[in-house]
Order: C-alpha cells, then sequence, then structure tokens
C-alpha cells in the first residue's frame, strides 16, 4: 500500500510527530498544512499583541484592510515602473501628508515612504547633513565635524543614526525641572558645525510632546546674536498623526518656518500594521537634489530616496485605505477615543495611593506614572510588570534617560483596538495587584522582571 502522508492523522505526520525547531534546512518537504501548523503551534507562544501596552505600533485593523494587504502582498514598492498606480498612491500620501502638516506650497513639497520612523528619521538626518556639507563647502570651510542637537530622551534610532553616519550626538539632558527640550541650554551646545536640531512630538518615554515653537525661538534668538542659522527636524513617529486632530491649533509643524522635516510611523498612530513610515520635507530646496534618485515610470520621472531597496507595497496602500476609510473626521474620533482611555486609566492609576502621574495621556493617548518617594521598600513597578504579565498584559517598566535615569517609570501606550472594556478589566488588574504587593510580609525575594522594553 502506497504511503501517504495527507492520509495521516494529524499530530503524527511528519514534521509534526518530531521536532519543529529546524536549526538547518529539512532535507525533505512536507504538507504545507503540515508547515502551517507547526510554525501556527510556534507562534502561540508569542503574547496577545492586543494587550501589549508597551508597543506604540499598530495591532488591528479591518477586514477590508486585511483582505487589501493579501491582495497586494506581492507588490515591491521599489519598482515604481511595474507597479506605477502603488507608486502614484504612495506620492498620494506623501502629498496628503504635507497638507495635513501645512507645507506652505503644495507643490513644492516633496516626501517618501519608508520602512518605519527609523529609516524615516535617517533620511531626514541625511538631508540635514548634506545641506549643511553644501553649505560649508560653498563657503569655504571644513565640513568634517558635524554634529546634531536632541534631547537625551530621543529614540534610539537618532543613536544610530549619528554612530552610522559620522555625526557628534549632542544631548541635551532631561532635568526634573526640564523634563523636555524646551529651548533651556541650546545656546551652549549649538555651533556653526550643528546641521540641526531634533525636536520630538511625542516623547516614547511619556507620551509628551517637546514645545517645537519654543525651541525655534530659542534658534531665532541664536541666529540673532551669532548669525547660525539653524534649521529643525521634527521626530513626529507617534504625535504628528495626533496633533492635526486633537491639538489642531497647537504650532509644532510647518508653520514653524525651521521646521525643515516631520517624519511619522504609519504603523502607529498613522493606524497601519507593521511596516511603514513617511518623511516628507516643506520644499524640495530641503531635500538636497544629489540624495535624490530618478526611476522613470509611465514616460514619467519618479523620485526616490530610501536607505532600503526592496520594500513592501502593500502597507502603503493600507496607509492610504486609511486616509480614504477614515478621513480627517474618522482620526479625529479613533484618536480621541484613544485619547479617552488613556485618560480614564491614567486618573485610575493617579487615585492610587501608591502612584504619582509623569504624564495624563492628553497629549499622545499615552501615559507614564513612578512610585512616590519612600512608598514601600517591599516592591518595585518591576515587580507590578511581572504581576500584569501573569494575567496577560504587557506593560513596561523602565529607567527614564538623563539626569532621570534613576528614576524607574511604567507606561501605557493606548492604541485603537484598547476598548474600554479591556481598560476597565486592565484598570481593576492594577488595583488588585497593586493590592497584592502591598499585603506583603516582606520585600519580594527577586528584582522582577527588569527593563525588557527599548526605546
Amino acid at each position: 500500500m502506497t504511503h501517504d502522508d495527507a492520509l495521516q492523522p494529524t499530530f503524527t505526520r511528519v514534521g509534526e510527530a518530531t521536532t519543529a525547531r529546524y536549526r538547518t534546512l529539512p532535507e525533505d518537504s512536507m504538507l504545507p498544512e503540515t508547515a502551517y501548523r507547526v510554525i501556527r503551534d510556534q507562534t502561540m507562544l508569542d503574547g496577545n499583541a492586543r494587550l501589549n501596552l508597551a508597543t506604540f505600533v499598530g495591532t488591528w485593523m479591518d477586514e477590508y484592510a486585511d483582505r487589501l494587504y493579501i491582495d497586494s502582498a506581492d507588490k515591491n514598492m521599489i519598482d515604481k515602473d511595474e507597479y506605477p498606480a502603488t507608486a502614484a498612491i504612495e506620492e498620494s500620501c506623501w502629498r496628503i501628508l504635507g497638507d495635513l502638516w501645512h507645507a506652505p506650497d503644495d507643490e513644492d513639497v516633496i516626501g517618501t515612504s519608508t520602512i518605519g520612523s527609523s529609516e524615516a528619521c535617517m533620511l531626514g538626518g541625511l538631508a540635514l547633513k548634506r545641506r549643511w556639507q553644501h553649505a560649508r563647502r560653498e563657503a569655504g570651510k571644513p565640513a568634517d565635524k558635524p554634529n546634531l542637537i536632541m534631547s537625551s530622551a530621543v529614540q534610539v534610532c537618532w543613536e544610530k543614526f549619528c554612530n552610522y553616519f559620522d555625526v557628534e550626538m549632542r544631548l541635551v539632558p532631561v532635568t526634573a525641572e526640564h523634563p523636555l527640550m524646551d529651548g533651556t541650554g541650546l545656546e551652549d551646545v549649538v555651533d556653526e558645525n550643528t546641521i540641526g536640531v531634533v525636536a520630538i512630538v511625542g516623547v516614547t518615554y511619556t507620551g509628551a510632546y517637546e514645545p517645537v515653537r519654543a525651541i525655534a525661538a530659542k534658534l531665532d534668538e541664536i541666529q540673532a546674536t551669532t548669525g547660525l542659522d539653524i534649521p529643525m527636524h521634527v521626530d513626529g513617529a507617534s504625535g504628528a498623526m495626533v496633533a492635526p486632530f486633537l491639538q489642531p491649533d497647537l504650532e509644532w509643524d510647518f508653520r514653524v518656518e525651521r521646521v525643515q522635516s516631520i517624519n511619522t510611523s504609519g504603523h502607529k498612530y498613522g493606524l497601519v500594521y507593521p511596516g511603514v513610515g513617511w518623511v516628507v520635507w516643506r520644499s524640495t530646496a530641503a531635500l538636497p537634489e544629489d540624495l535624490v534618485f530618478r526611476v522613470s515610470y509611465l514616460g514619467g520621472s519618479m523620485p526616490t530616496f530610501a536607505l532600503n531597496f526592496s520594500r513592501p507595497g502593500a502597507t502603503v496602500l493600507l496607509q492610504y485605505y486609511r486616509f480614504l476609510r477614515l478621513g480627517r473626521a474618522g482620526y479625529t474620533a479613533i484618536q480621541q477615543a484613544s485619547q479617552d482611555v488613556a485618560t480614564y486609566l491614567s486618573s485610575g492609576v493617579a487615585e492610587l495611593d501608591a502612584f504619582e502621574l509623569l504624564s495624563d495621556g492628553t497629549d499622545i493617548p499615552v501615559f507614564a506614572w513612578r512610585l512616590r518617594p519612600d512608598y514601600t521598600d517591599k516592591w518595585t513597578l518591576y515587580h507590578l510588570s511581572e504581576r500584569l504579565r501573569i494575567k496577560g498584559w504587557l506593560v513596561p517598566a523602565y529607567p527614564l534617560s538623563g539626569e532621570l535615569s534613576d528614576q524607574t517609570v511604567m507606561r501605557i501606550v493606548c492604541r485603537n483596538g484598547l476598548s474600554r472594556d479591556l481598560a476597565e478589566a486592565l484598570l481593576d488588574d492594577i488595583r488588585a495587584e497593586t493590592a497584592f504587593l502591598d499585603s506583603l510580609d516582606a520585600p519580594m525575594p527577586h528584582p522582577g522582571i527588569g527593563p525588557t522594553f527599548h526605546h
């Protein structure tokens, strides 16, 4: 009788009845159902994405987005001549963002999609560096020692940028008096080699906005006394897709003349699955032409500026789907609902004697809190994070940056998909686990889960 794996009962077939931990390529093929089951079973050990309150990255889209994702999974964003419609949709997206961020001239704005906000930050940084180099060389001055100014609370991608592209990273440390970079002390760190200042709209540690207008005003003062005309880049990884809808009168974008470029994550509060970011420059002059490659399609020319070559076109289409599906009213409704959940949770945490808030979710829908000084010697926020993880919640505990690095905080990111119902269950668990830790007769015998979340 002929042996047929397809007739074997589930979990007794080759590949299912043996180890699934392959470290070398299997010698033989297996049924597609078997390969699917092996991988699906392994990933059952992952946490529930909807309960991951550490990440800013989107974890939910609707069924029509899922269909579009499958339909366009084979599209390569770099093949603009092969997929001209997708290329045109990419341009539509960054033009929509340029309009949303008040670019002064709709015809002169330029942008691009990226894999995420980290690549977008690096492209923004590269443009700042190249513009500075051109200006220095035209003036007959050396261009070998660029520096970039930013808060110590920046995301690690900026450290990578400075490392990879030979730029001195000058950090303005956050302090108890100045928990955000607000322009204070800039005159002590900028000089003729400064390529720009990075402002964060949505600090990852606390969710707060750095005051872009105030930073720009300080740079105006510096220019008036020194002649140094220093541009700004806004890292709006999260806030650039929140502020236009929840704080439309806040001037953080191209309304501030010093702002030359803005990046955001489409896969954060842009409400798309992981894999897409955006960077937009206020004008074509802000993006040096020698950084742009020209790809011909449909008898025309499409500019491209990216670190990656082949990358998914599907997530770009998902971003366009979100723009069409939601419009301004839909984005406002979703971001407001997320903020309502954030303020509900933050007010509940603030009511507990153990904690004090560092932020309350009224900038982006993110808030952080810490233990009150000298509240207890029995447990730390790492223990609370561990107790919540037992319930399925991923709520990170981690140290702050700069002069506040001795302080440990917890943070919750409220995203589309964290419903009010789930938030009520989470708050009940925070109350219950805090009460459990308070009831201990002696200090916890182990340090708890350490700072496993990295910015």
